[in-house]
C-alpha cells in the first residue's frame, strides 16, 4: 500500500497508509465519535467539504451494502443518506480488511476507491482529536506528496448549500396504504438534506416537495402547503442566503389564516434563527457524535442525540416571541427554538438519526400534529 500524509495548517504532518483514491483532498478537519453508521455519515451532505476523523479505532468490519452507483429509484432500498461519499477524505487508526455482513456488497476500500475518496490509516487518531478539542478543526490536506509549501481550501467560505442541494423540484408520494385524513403537502427546503428526513417525513403520511436551496416560494403559490421544513445541510449558515429571505418572508406573514407551520433540522434551526433576526457563531469543534445530550426546556426532559454541525445560534440575539427549546447539557449552547404564538419550530439535532438513536423522532409527530390543528 501506498503511504499518504495528512497535513494540518498548522503544519502538523501524519503519515500513514493508503486505503482509499490516490488523490489529494483539501478541506475542514474534524472529528466524529460515532462507533457505528459509516456508510450514513460519510453520505450525509452535512460533511461536504469536510476531512472526517473517525475515532472509533476499528473501520470497516461490516462493508457496504451496495456495489453500484445508487439512482433516484433506489435511494429508499439503501440506508444512505445521498447519493454519494459527501466526505472530502477520510482518517481512521485501523482499517479493517476482512469484512462480514449479509448484506455487505463490497468493502469500504473499494466504495472509497470507486467515488474517488482518499482515505488514511495507521493514524494517531486519539492525538489528532486531542488537537482538534484543544486548538479547534483547522484546514487541513491530505496528499502523496512531500510539499514543503501547502495550500488549504477552506469550505466554509463557500456556499456549500448550493453544491448540495437538488437543482429542479422533487416530489415523493406517501407509501402508506391507508392514510386517516387529507395527506399534507410538505414543501421541503434541500439545503443538502438527509434522506432518512424524506423518510420519516413519507412514513406519516406526508407527500413531500423537495425543492432547491433557493426556491421561490411563490412558484408554489397556486399549491396548498401544509408545512415548510428547512432541511440539514454543510457550511456557514450566513452564505445560505436565498434560503434565509425565503423564510423571512413567511415569518412576516401577519394574517394568521395565511401562515405555515415551519420545522428546521441542524442547519435548519441556524436559518430560521437567522431568519428572525438572530446570529450564528461558528463553534470550536463542533458537535458530531451519536450521543449528544440535550435538555427539553419546555418539559424538563433529557434525550440522546444524532448531531453534526459547526455553528451554533448565539442565544442573546434571539428575538422576543422565542424560546430556547432544547439545551445541549454538555456546552449550554441552543438545540432549538420555538415560538410562543405561532406554528414554527426547530431543533438543532436529527431527530431522524441515522446512524444513531431515534428517541426524538416524536418531534415529526408534534410538528404534525401541529399542521393538523392549524387547518
Amino acid at each position: 500500500m501506498r503511504t499518504q500524509s495528512l497535513i494540518l495548517e498548522d503544519k502538523t504532518i501524519l503519515t500513514g497508509e493508503s486505503f482509499g483514491a490516490q488523490t489529494d483532498a483539501s478541506g475542514e478537519v474534524v472529528f466524529n465519535t460515532g462507533m457505528v453508521g459509516y456508510p450514513e455519515t460519510f453520505t450525509d451532505p452535512s460533511y461536504h467539504g469536510q476531512i472526517l476523523v473517525l475515532t472509533y479505532p476499528l473501520i470497516g468490519n461490516y462493508g457496504v451494502e451496495t456495489n453500484s452507483k445508487l439512482k433516484t429509484k433506489d435511494l429508499f432500498s439503501h440506508s444512505f443518506e445521498s447519493e454519494k461519499i459527501q466526505i472530502a477524505g477520510l482518517i481512521v487508526r485501523e482499517y479493517c480488511k476482512e469484512y462480514s455482513h449479509p448484506q455487505a456488497k463490497q468493502s469500504l476500500e473499494n466504495w472509497l476507491k470507486s467515488e474517488g475518496v482518499p482515505a488514511i490509516e495507521g493514524v494517531d487518531t486519539r492525538a489528532l482529536t486531542e488537537k482538534l478539542r484543544e486548538k479547534g478543526t483547522m484546514l487541513g490536506r491530505i496528499t502523496n506528496d512531500k510539499l514543503t509549501k501547502y495550500t488549504f481550501k477552506d469550505p466554509n467560505k463557500q456556499n456549500l448549500v448550493a453544491e448540495v442541494s437538488c437543482k429542479e423540484p422533487i416530489v415523493y408520494e406517501p407509501n402508506t396504504v391507508k392514510i386517516e385524513k387529507q395527506k399534507n403537502t410538505i414543501l421541503l427546503y434541500d439545503c443538502g438534506v438527509k434522506l432518512n428526513i424524506i423518510r420519516c417525513l413519507i412514513k406519516r403520511g406526508c407527500r413531500v416537495i423537495r425543492v432547491p436551496w433557493n426556491f421561490e416560494l411563490t412558484n408554489y403559490e397556486k399549491i396548498r402547503i401544509n408545512g415548510i421544513v428547512i432541511s440539514n445541510g454543510p457550511g456557514d449558515p450566513a452564505k445560505c442566503d436565498k434560503t434565509i429571505e425565503q423564510i423571512k418572508n413567511q415569518l412576516a406573514i401577519s394574517n394568521p389564516s395565511f401562515l405555515i407551520p415551519i420545522l428546521g433540522i441542524c442547519l435548519g434551526n441556524q436559518l430560521l434563527a437567522l431568519a428572525c433576526g438572530a446570529k450564528t457563531y461558528k463553534l470550536k469543534y463542533g458537535h458530531r457524535s451519536q450521543n449528544q445530550p440535550v435538555i427539553d426546556e419546555l418539559r424538563n426532559r433529557a434525550y440522546i442525540t444524532t448531531q453534526n454541525h459547526g455553528y451554533a445560534v448565539n442565544e442573546k440575539t434571539v428575538p422576543k416571541g422565542w424560546r430556547v427549546w432544547f439545551r445541549n447539557l454538555n456546552d449550554g449552547t441552543v438545540e432549538g427554538l420555538w415560538h410562543q404564538h405561532y406554528p414554527w419550530m426547530s431543533v438543532q439535532f436529527h431527530p431522524e438519526a441515522a446512524p444513531g438513536p431515534t428517541d426524538t423522532e416524536w418531534v415529526f409527530d408534534e410538528w404534525i400534529s401541529m399542521i393538523n390543528s392549524n387547518e
